[in-house]
């Protein structure tokens, strides 16, 4: 239970980055932000249906929110440059 307090919280916290740098990204315009719109959306689909998969074969809740924790730090990285 501890684990998933822990996953669930930084996963809470990083999102949260995340938002804000593609919030700025968007609200900047352009081809960039809206090229950023169309990547969160698809990226949000493919991570339900990634999770959903997981939990259908057995993954419980703390690899799911690692696994979603891998994908949004990898936004927070991209997002810095």
């Amino acid at each position: 239970m501890l684990k998933l307090f822990f996953e669930m919280s930084i996963l809470a916290f990083e999102s949260q980055q995340a938002i804000w740098l593609r919030s700025m990204k968007i609200a900047a315009g352009g081809s960039a932000g809206e090229r950023e719109a169309k990547l969160m959306v698809k990226e949000k689909v493919v991570a339900a249906q990634t999770a959903a998969i997981k939990a259908a074969t057995g993954t419980g809740p703390v690899g799911i929110a690692r696994g979603y924790r891998r994908k949004v730090r990898a936004n927070v990285r991209r997002l810095s440059k």
